[in-house]
C-alpha cells in the first residue's frame, strides 16, 4: 500500500483511502469541484476532484475509496488531484490500514493513569476520577481509544488518553514547584479536560464531530458529565466540584479559543498551559516526521503561522 506519509511530488497515486471528508464546492470560474480529505493510519491529504465525469463513481463520507490520480504540491502541502474514483468492494482492502494509533500502548497508558489517580489524598477526587475513568466501563473504552481532535494534534486511536495522561504529568512536574497548588485538583483537571471529546467527536474512522458535539461541544459535555457524577457522591462539597469544573471550562485559556471563562485560579493557569504545551509540541513532533522540504526549514506552517526549523545541532 502507498501510505499516505510515503506520497511525494509528481507520483501516480493509484490507491485505497478513507474518505474523511468530501464537499461540493464551486471555483472562481464558476465550475463545481469536490474537495476531499483522504487518511489513512499515517496521516491525512487533501484531494481534488477538478472534473466530475462517469469515471467519478458514487461514494460518501465514511466509505473506504478507490483513486486514481496525481500528487502535487499547493501552498507548501502535498494535495492529490483525482482522476478516477469508486467505492471499495468488500474485501479489497484491510481496515486497520485506514485507523492511525498511538505509537505508545494503550494499556501501558492507561495503567499510568489509573496509578495517578490511586496516588491521590482527596476521598472525593479520587472517587470521581475511578467513578468516571475506571468504573464505567463505557466512558473507559471511549476514553482509551478515542482520538483527541479530528485533524489537529492526536487525531488517532489512543489519542485522547496519550495527551491527557501527558497534560498530567506536565501538569504535576509544574504544580510540584508552587507551595499553593493543589495537586489532586489539578491532577483530576488535567485528566476530564478534554473527557467531552467522547461525545463531541465519533468514533474512529470518522473521527467527525456529533450532533452534539457541533451544538454543545466538549467544554460544555464535560462540565455536564462531572455536574452528574459528583451528584452521585453522597456530601461531595459544592466549593470543590466548582473548582474542578472550573478547570475544565477555562483550560483554552481565551476567550477567542473558545473558552468560556478565564482561567482564575494556580490550577486552572498550569492547565490551560500545559494542555497548549502539549498540542504545540505535538504538532510541531507531526510536522517534522512528515515535511520533505530539503534544508533546515520546514515549509510554512498555517497551524503555527511560520516556517518551522527543523535541524538539530549537535
Amino acid at each position: 500500500m502507498k501510505y499516505i506519509k510515503d506520497i511525494r511530488e509528481g507520483e501516480r497515486v493509484l490507491e485505497y483511502y478513507l474518505c474523511k471528508k468530501k464537499e461540493n464546492r464551486e471555483s472562481k470560474a464558476g465550475k463545481t469541484f469536490l474537495s476531499l480529505k483522504l487518511q489513512d493510519k499515517t496521516g491525512v491529504i487533501d484531494a481534488k476532484v477538478w472534473d466530475i465525469t462517469h469515471d467519478i463513481g458514487q461514494f460518501e463520507e465514511g466509505d473506504i475509496i478507490k483513486i486514481d490520480g496525481q500528487s502535487n504540491f499547493f501552498q507548501n502541502e502535498m494535495q492529490i488531484k483525482v482522476f478516477k474514483l469508486r467505492k471499495s468492494r468488500e474485501g479489497e482492502y484491510e481496515p486497520t490500514d485506514y485507523i492511525p494509533c498511538s505509537k505508545q500502548d494503550i494499556e501501558e497508558m492507561y495503567k499510568k493513569v489509573k496509578n495517578i489517580i490511586k496516588s491521590l489524598k482527596n476521598p472525593f477526587v479520587k472517587t470521581m476520577l475511578e467513578n468516571i475513568l475506571i468504573k464505567n466501563e463505557n466512558i473507559a473504552k471511549s476514553y482509551k481509544t478515542h482520538p483527541a481532535a479530528t485533524y489537529m494534534h492526536h487525531s488517532y486511536m489512543g489519542g485522547l488518553l496519550e495527551h491527557s495522561l501527558s497534560v498530567a504529568e506536565i501538569c504535576d512536574s509544574l504544580g510540584a514547584r508552587y507551595e499553593y497548588v493543589n495537586r489532586d485538583i489539578l491532577i483530576a483537571g488535567a485528566l476530564l479536560h478534554d473527557i467531552g471529546k467522547i461525545y463531541e467527536l465519533a468514533p474512529l474512522p470518522q473521527s467527525e464531530y456529533t450532533d452534539d458535539g457541533q451544538m454543545l461541544g466538549h467544554i460544555v459535555m464535560g462540565v455536564t458529565l462531572i455536574s452528574e457524577e459528583t451528584a452521585k457522591i453522597p456530601d461531595f462539597p459544592h466549593e470543590l466540584a466548582s473548582v474542578i469544573k472550573h478547570l475544565i471550562i477555562s483550560h483554552h485559556g481565551e476567550f477567542e479559543y473558545g473558552s468560556p471563562k478565564l482561567p482564575s485560579t494556580s490550577e486552572a493557569i498550569i492547565l490551560h498551559f500545559a494542555d497548549n504545551i502539549d498540542a504545540k509540541l505535538t504538532t510541531y513532533g507531526e510536522i517534522l516526521e512528515k515535511d520533505t522540504t530539503p534544508g533546515k526549514w520546514t515549509a510554512y506552517q498555517k497551524s503555527f503561522g511560520r516556517y518551522i526549523r527543523k535541524s538539530v545541532i549537535s
